[in-house]
């Protein structure tokens, strides 16, 4: 699997990030990420499902900006506001072209040329990434009422950068209608019993 690591300094704190072929986000390099994956490992027999890995990364990610924040934030102390910066901050690392209103391509979901619009995060993977950060929060003893992830001003971030990409990449994103199952198949009716 490629793997590399990179440090980045943005607003007064660094973090380094592990960027994966199979992940959006990867876990934080260091001693600390060692023995915290190690920790979790250990004390944990069974194989984790991919989505709980997934959610452990970013947890631990968002844990080391918090930490490399200046000054440092605790987790009590962290809003809607520092969630903000943190999506925006991932957004230098997307991989989907997202086209300006002045880009001849915008509004086409299939350019036929190349053009010098920016790389963003794509939607749906900010939407996953607050979904299992805002899970994290609570399963760490964060409590519901108080989770940063599910602030009002995440929701509309999130809201205005699905509208945005919607409009620039020509998509539209329907909610999946879930699949229902089945109906039972229809008893035949009881026979009256003879007399």
């Amino acid at each position: 699997m490629f793997s590399s690591s990179t440090d980045h300094q943005i607003s007064g704190f660094t973090i380094t990030t592990t960027t994966s072929n199979n992940s959006m986000i990867g876990s934080p390099s260091g001693s600390s990420s060692s023995a915290a994956s190690g920790s979790a490992t250990a004390s944990s027999p069974t194989t984790l499902s991919r989505y709980e890995n997934q959610k452990r990364r970013d947890w631990n990610t968002f844990g080391q900006y918090l930490r490399n924040h200046r000054p440092p934030l605790s987790l009590s102390r962290c809003s809607g506001a520092h969630v903000l910066e943190f999506l925006r901050y991932l957004d230098q690392f997307g991989k989907t072209k997202v086209h300006t209103q002045l880009c001849p391509f915008f509004g086409h979901p299939n350019p036929p040329a190349p053009c010098p619009c920016p790389l963003r995060q794509a939607w749906g993977s900010l939407d996953a990434l607050i979904g299992r950060l805002r899970a994290a929060y609570e399963e760490n003893g964060g409590k519901p009422e108080a989770n940063p992830f599910g602030a009002r001003a995440v929701r509309l971030y999130l809201r205005e950068v699905r509208d945005s990409q919607s409009k620039a990449r020509g998509i539209s994103y329907e909610k999946k209608k879930r699949k229902r199952p089945p109906p039972p198949p229809p008893q035949p009716a009881a026979l009256p019993p003879p007399n």
